[in-house]
């Protein structure tokens, strides 16, 4: 009887460990069965992100495949237009150039038929002007005078219409000589500057003259009649009255009271 009751223990003895083992053995295929399915999931998930990341790159590129098409296009048309506009530069210098030519051709052509007399006419002109400082009508009577360069009336007005002169500062030149040398008056140096007889500026050359001349016009006076009393003896009355007259030197009374205020400094 203990024999069988210990044969049957270790029967069931032996059944549990193999349903133990069962279950063991079921677990560990289930986990492993798990994990693949996870494992699938992931490189699902994965396989769908990379996808994506190359959608999105093939659209970036094909964005800047589009930008640079544009951009090419931009260039293009500015070329284009740049060599249009090269184009018409060239065609206008092209149609400038002969003209210029001409018109060199035609300054040369005129340039040689001038008379050498002229020339040398327009060349003495240049140098009364730029070292004497003459005016235009003076110019012009030295040119032709007998008493002069003896040129012919063409030549001398050949000379006169060529010639390049600022008249004014001539004008200005010539009444500061006047001013420095011959202490003259204001009114005196006009008279002087347009005069027949002087230096025949026109009257606006002259104006222009006075406005500008910068002058001592009571040390002028008192220098005029030093040189009265010095030189010719004269009272103090006939050096104010020679020195007022409008045949005299036609200084202001105000500028002749202070020549003779001073004339014993």
């Amino acid at each position: 009887m203990e024999k069988k009751e210990k044969k049957k223990g270790s029967i069931l003895s032996l059944v549990g460990k193999i349903i133990l083992v069962v279950i063991v053995l079921s677990v560990a295929i289930n986990a492993c069965g798990g994990g693949s399915s996870e494992k699938e999931n992931t490189s699902k998930t994965v396989e769908t992100v990379d996808q994506a990341s190359d959608k999105d790159t093939e659209d970036t590129e094909a964005d800047s495949e589009d930008a640079s098409e544009t951009e090419n296009e931009a260039e293009a048309d500015t070329e284009k237009d740049n060599a249009e506009a090269d184009n018409d530069e060239e065609e206008e210098a092209a149609q400038e150039e002969p003209a210029e030519k001409e018109t060199e051709n035609e300054a040369e052509a005129e340039e040689e038929s001038v008379p050498a007399e002229y020339k040398a006419a327009l060349k003495k002109a240049m140098q009364y002007a730029d070292i004497m400082h003459m005016s235009k009508a003076g110019i012009y009577d030295q040119l032709t005078s007998e008493y002069g360069e003896r040129f012919p009336a063409e030549a001398a007005q050949y000379a006169i219409d060529n010639m390049e002169a600022d008249w004014n500062a001539n004008a200005l030149a010539k009444a500061e000589d006047y001013d420095r040398s011959m202490y003259m008056s204001k009114q005196g140096i006009y008279d002087q500057l347009t005069s027949e007889y002087g230096e025949q500026f026109t009257a606006e050359e002259a104006q222009y003259a006075i406005d500008n001349i910068k002058a001592d016009w009571n040390e002028n006076a008192l220098k005029k009649a030093k040189d009265y009393r010095k030189n010719m003896d004269m009272s103090d009355d006939r050096i104010y009255e020679q020195l007022t007259s409008e045949y005299g030197e036609q200084f202001t009374a105000e500028e002749a009271d202070y020549a003779l205020q001073h004339i014993n400094d």
